[in-house]
């Protein structure tokens, strides 16, 4: 048995923990791991070390440093490294300037020194000699002895051996102690001989001090160590141990004990992961020469003493690990004086506030890692070419600000983690210059501009994430050269056109992720060529072309998602032969034909089938005792089934079902509401011909969504259970009252009550839902009586649409308790009160529809304190309101004067859900109905620059102010049906965005104002029924409106009237055809339905839900796996 092994082990676990895993240990492993201990103790030396096994004195093969030593399998020595003395002769002895040395002692006991001169070896006598031949190596190896286990060296101490033996009594040994793998217990063979005595340097996990016999090394890691430990422990009798490393076993819930300080020749402490808890004892700060201390893992504190404490007391730190510590702190500035640092861990260490930028200047710092702070800020530095910074770990922290161009003077920069952080700018060029690089990922940072085309450098690369950020339009040009990448994630990298065959050049990948995108073209053949794949996600793009035979040569795969393309055809039947799949996504493509559900339990493994939103008509007849997989997610909405399929009746594991858009009808059975009642968060059962329930639904414990709407569903509402989060009934025939029960669903958010036939007073108890509740939906029911009180202190509601009822009385004030409020509908009731001004505190404001009620009085009383900054559409329209329009009130409508046709979103609320499995993100859209171009138009979702205002039908009268002119977002302006009297504003040109303009039936005089020529976006003028005289403007838009946009004012001439003018007046001539091309809006107004993707994970996972009826609210599901 090798002798040198429990000198070696400790040195050798701690920096290859899964290496090491009985005493009977290969020679040849040995020494390399000897090799590698030696350069992470040299890592800036350039060097490498093929082979180190030989016989004798004898080096051969040297080339500028690459040593290459000669061994023969019969011959091998017996290391004996001295590796308790490193330090000390590292530091001490080989005082060397350049050149190469190897200090070893040959067979005969006789230590040489060998030094390189000009392609020659030669002994040196003089430790201290200085050579004069610069090296790229500063390299020592330490001792090699051929000897056996009868070596001469001091054996154990009694005493010592004593204290190891209660040591070991003191715990039990429980496989659970330990997780890691290369775990076994090492105080197995810890006995003392016949006599009572036995060595005790020998046993595992024991050092020794080669000439006192003194334990000063004790590695128990990874043991299966289960017990308590307190200061009476005989462990704080070794008093020479330098190393002690107890990680990776279970302490049981055991504080620090305060007998730690009697170890005051610690070195090195390793207590990580090993259920320690409690405040870390001001002891530890006593052993003033620890250069290594990890507590990480632990439920630990740092408070009294805290951070700066410990920095102060512990000077000779160079690896310091507390991740998972209670911290709770900034991060001290005097850390940020700790030289000899080279390693730092702080993750998830509740740290907040400003990292101070000089800890990423430390001379020596290899390893950073701060993740998962959230609330800890900072920006990069520059940074010096000196930097030896390798490890780079700042994910889920608060760091912002723009990645420096220095950041390429980090050359040994191999790991950059910058994921879910606040980054923003152009990813710099500098940041292919980074060629050691293997990780990058910058996952979920606000990052903009191009992708930099010298990412084509890094072919390093093994792990890189540029998902969900906000680059410009690009395409994958720069892809292609980094054949070593295993993980490519690209979601929502605003890619485009078609993906390079190139890509079939990196065959080593594993997962592969280009979701949400804009990629076009045929499925890519190359893909064929990544035999290693396990993960395959092309989701949300613009795929066209059948689903190809041979993906069913992918064989590895166990993700593939294809969901949301336009991939054609019927699904080959090869996609069958995917033995290994857990997951497929195939929803909201055009596939067809009639399809077998039996051919899916082929695949032995899949528990996640997206089949929804496809032209496939499914057959579900299972043959009778064929086994049926357990499916955990299963979406067959738009699959033609005309019933519920009977297979789910053994369905015990499923956590969502979507069976919409299919020709169900009839009662929901019994046994749906049984089936898989623990485990469903999500069902989904709209738009089918379901007429009610065989029993109360409130038996499903878990069930977090719940989507009924758009059935024939009759009675009275039924009550879902507690844990209920979304609940949306709409579009049925259900009648009845609104149950008081609803106000006991404490976790519901999202309440979708529309379109039915429910009537009777809202209860009081109504309040208690805004606590939680986003969104109440109860438009276009009977409804009648006063509307309770709805907002209670910190309500979240963020829409009210009561719209389409028979409400009576005023308004509730405690309305004004809505500070989230952004939606408030009371369109269509018989509300009598006067105008809210009240509701102009409300910050987030921005759609309030009043229409068609008896709300009355001026609107000049109180108009210096009315706010409304966020409002963007409102309609009072069909009222009762009298007096003048007053300029105050338009000039604080701050978001009606901000341009923003970019913006292509939907007014929504959203909120986040996670179930044990799932994230989604719930999200309702917002709908009104206004008066636009003449006509009621219905806005199923309002793009978020739709900005209107409509004051028509009230008895508004006096001049129209001049300042509604700087309202330059406004897109719909309606004033009709009033006594408004003065002239029409020129100031209503500035409007360079208006698209509908009605002024009719008013008291209005005067011209038309040429300016109105300069809105080139409108579509739409009424000015009839008016006393306007004049000439009519000719040319641009007012070139297209009829007779009847200008009816009934009799002083008006020109065209398009068949009055001519007596008296010309000369009109600006018409905008030639290529001015009037200049003039075009960039941005085509289009009220078309964008569906949208939301989510986030390296590789986003589907969407599901109501993607297929618009008005509805959607849902967004990810299975984020990284």
């Amino acid at each position: 048995m090798p002798i040198a092994f429990n000198q070696l082990q400790y040195h050798f676990y701690r920096k290859f923990p899964n290496r090491i895993e009985s005493r009977n240990f290969d020679m040849k492993k040995s020494i390399e791991m000897v090799c590698r201990l030696l350069q992470l103790k040299a890592p800036r030396r350039k060097f490498k070390l093929q082979c180190l096994l030989f016989p004798s004195p004898t080096v051969e093969g040297v080339n500028k440093c690459k040593i290459r030593y000669n061994f023969t399998g019969n011959d091998l020595p017996i290391i004996v490294a001295f590796i308790d003395s490193f330090d000390e002769i590292y530091k001490k002895r080989a005082k060397q300037v350049g050149g190469c040395q190897l200090y070893f002692v040959s067979e005969g006991g006789e230590c040489k020194l060998f030094s390189k001169l000009i392609g020659k070896w030669k002994p040196i006598n003089n430790m201290n000699e200085t050579l004069d031949v610069p090296c790229l190596l500063f390299f020592f190896f330490l001792c090699l002895l051929t000897r056996t286990a009868s070596s001469i060296r001091t054996a154990c101490h009694d005493s010592e051996r004593s204290a190891l033996l209660q040591f070991k009594q003191s715990f039990l040994i429980r496989e659970s102690a330990s997780t890691k793998p290369s775990a076994y217990v090492k105080v197995q063979q810890w006995k003392p001989d016949e006599k009572g005595k036995g060595d005790c340097c020998a046993w595992d996990g024991v050092e020794c001090n080669y000439n006192t016999g003194y334990v000063i090394g004790l590695d128990l890691s990874s043991s299966f160590l289960y017990g308590s430990i307190d200061s009476n422990s005989s462990l704080f009798h070794l008093l020479h141990l330098r190393r002690l490393n107890l990680s990776d076993n279970n302490f049981n819930a055991s504080k620090i004990p305060s007998g730690i300080s009697n170890l005051s020749r610690l070195s090195l402490l390793d207590l990580s992961s090993s259920a320690f808890s409690g405040q870390i004892p001001s002891q530890v700060l006593k052993i003033s020469k620890l250069v290594v201390l990890d507590l990480s893992w632990n439920d630990l504190e740092l408070r009294s003493p805290g951070p700066r404490n410990l920095v102060e007391k512990l000077t000779n730190l160079k690896e310091l690990h507390l991740s998972g510590v209670n911290i709770s702190s900034t991060v001290p500035q005097i850390l940020g004086n700790l030289s000899s640092l080279v390693s730092l861990s702080l993750e998830d260490c509740s740290l907040h506030g400003e990292l101070p930028a000089t800890i990423f200047q430390l001379p020596n710092l290899q390893v950073l890692d701060l993740q998962n702070n959230p609330y800890l800020t900072g920006k990069f530095p520059g940074f010096n070419r000196s930097s030896l910074v390798e490890v780079l770990m700042l994910a889920n922290t608060s760091f912002s600000g723009e990645l420096p161009e220095s950041i390429g003077n980090l050359n040994f920069l191999s790991h950059l983690d910058i994921r879910t952080c606040n980054f923003s700018g152009q990813l710099p060029s500098s940041i292919g210059e980074l060629t050691k690089l293997k990780h990058m990922d910058i996952y979920v940072n606000h990052f903009s501009g191009p992708i930099p085309s010298s990412l084509a450098n890094l072919t390093q690369l093994t792990y890189l994430s540029l998902s969900s950020n906000n680059f410009s339009p690009g395409t994958l040009s720069w892809l292609g050269n980094q054949t070593k990448l295993t993980v490519l994630g690209l979601v929502r990298a605003n890619l485009y056109g078609k993906i390079p065959p190139s890509l079939g050049n990196l065959t080593q990948l594993t997962l592969l992720s280009f979701a949400y995108n804009q990629l076009t073209g045929q499925f890519p053949s190359w893909l064929e060529n990544l035999g290693q794949l396990t993960y395959l996600s092309l989701a949300a793009n613009q795929l066209m072309s059948p689903i190809p035979f041979w993906l069913g040569n992918l064989t590895q795969l166990t993700i593939l998602d294809l969901g949301q393309n336009k991939l054609q055809g019927e699904i080959p039947q090869s996609i069958f032969n995917l033995g290994n799949l857990r997951t497929l996504y195939l929803h909201a493509n055009q596939l067809n034909g009639t399809l077998r559900f039996e051919s899916f339990l082929n695949l032995g493994n899949l528990i996640e089938l997206q089949l929804s939103g496809n032209y496939l008509s499914l057959l579900t007849n299972i043959t009778i005792n064929r086994t049926v997989s357990k499916f955990r997610n299963l979406g067959l909405a738009f699959c033609n089934l005309p019933e519920f399929p009977d297979f789910l009746r053994e369905q015990d594991k499923l956590e969502i079902l979507e069976l919409s858009g299919n020709k169900i009808h009839g009662q929901i059975p019994k046994w749906v509401w049984e089936m898989s009642k623990e485990s469903l968060s999500y069902l989904g059962l709209s738009s089918n011909f379901l007429t009610g329930f065989d029993q109360p639904i409130s038996s499903m414990t878990n069930l977090r969504m719940l989507n009924l709407y758009s059935n024939n569903l009759q009675g009275s509402i039924p009550i879902p259970p507690p844990s209920i989060f979304s609940y949306s009934i709409s579009n049925n025939s259900l009648t009845g009252e609104f149950s008081p029960l609803l106000c006991n669903l404490s976790s519901l958010a999202f309440l979708d009550l529309s379109s039915n036939n429910i009537s009777g007073m809202l209860p009081q108890c109504l309040a208690n839902l805004s606590v939680s509740l986003l969104v109440l939906d109860l438009r276009n029911n009977s409804f009648f009586g006063s509307i309770p009180q709805l907002c209670m202190k910190g309500s979240q509601l963020r829409m009210i649409d009561f719209n389409q009822n028979q409400f009576q009385g005023q308004l509730p004030r405690s309305l004004a308790n809505c500070d989230m409020l952004e939606t408030l509908n009371m369109g269509n009731n018989q509300l009598n009160d006067t105008f809210p001004f009240w509701l102009g505190k409300l910050p987030g404001l921005r759609i309030l529809i009043l229409r068609r009620n008896q709300f009355h009085g001026t609107m000049e009383e109180q108009t210096e304190n009315v706010e409304f900054p966020r409002l963007q559409i409102i309609d009072l329209s069909f009222n009762r309101f009298t007096g003048n329009l007053m300029p105050q009130q338009f000039q604080n409508w701050i978001n009606m004067k901000v341009v923003d046709a970019g913006n292509l979103s939907y007014l929504q609320a959203s909120s986040d859900l996670q179930t044990q499995t799932y994230n989604w993100d719930n999200y309702f859209t917002y709908s009104v109905t206004i008066s636009s171009k003449g006509t009621e138009t219905d806005y199923e979702k309002i793009q978020e620059f739709l900005v209107a205002i409509d004051f028509s039908s009230n008895s508004f009268e006096g001049c129209i102010p001049e300042n509604i002119g700087n309202l330059k977002a406004l897109r719909l302006l309606n004033l009709s049906n009033n006594v408004l009297s003065c002239r029409i504003p020129p100031s209503l040109g500035n409007l360079s965005n208006l698209e509908s303009l009605d002024l009719s039936h008013n008291n209005l005089s005067g011209e038309i104002p040429m300016e109105l020529l300069q809105l080139t976006f409108l579509g739409f003028l009424n000015v009839s029924q008016n006393n306007l005289t004049g000439q009519i403007p000719q040319g641009n838009q007012f070139a297209t409106f009829e007779s009847n946009s200008f009816g009934s004012n009799p002083g008006l001439c020109g065209k398009p009237l068949s009055k001519t003018c007596t008296s010309f007046q000369v009109s600006p001539p018409p905008l030639s055809s290529e001015e009037d091309r200049s003039r075009e809006p960039s941005l085509e107004f289009d009220w078309k339905i964008i569906l949208m993707g939301y989510g986030g994970g390296l590789v986003n996972g589907l969407a599901i839900g109501h993607i297929y009826a618009p008005n509805i609210k959607e849902c967004i599901i990810e299975s984020a796996l990284l």
